[in-house]
């Protein structure tokens, strides 16, 4: 699947793998040396995310039921407790940087969708 940030025209992932089910959540990025450039998992539903297992940080992105920012970690270390917030809906991580490098920031509206085959 594809990530947009509608507000900045700009991509965040080009590579979104979604996790719906109770044990995609659970395992979420544990286990893997990195997440890569362009890629990114889509945690539905989801209201806080951990880093607890992994093995470098990334950035979050909250995201309400309209897909719109509510809030950003940036850069959240391995072995991390994020916040829990009662009014996201989904999760988006990403690498970290991507939220910086897109001037992605609270308000924006994200769209995911399936990427277009070439």
């Amino acid at each position: 699947m594809l990530a947009m940030n509608r507000e900045r025209g700009t991509t965040l992932a080009s590579r979104v793998e979604r996790a719906d089910t109770f044990l995609r959540r659970l395992r979420g990025l544990r286990g893997r040396p990195a997440l890569e450039e362009g890629a990114g998992l889509w945690l539905v539903p989801c209201r806080g995310i951990h880093t607890r297992g992994m093995s470098f940080p990334i950035d979050a992105l909250y995201l309400d039921r309209e897909l719109r920012v509510i809030a950003i970690e940036q850069n959240l270390s391995p072995g991390r407790i994020a916040s829990v917030l009662f009014r996201a809906r989904t999760v988006l991580e990403l690498p970290a940087g991507t939220a910086r490098r897109t001037d992605t920031r609270v308000g924006d509206r994200i769209e995911i969708s399936e990427a277009e085959e070439s």
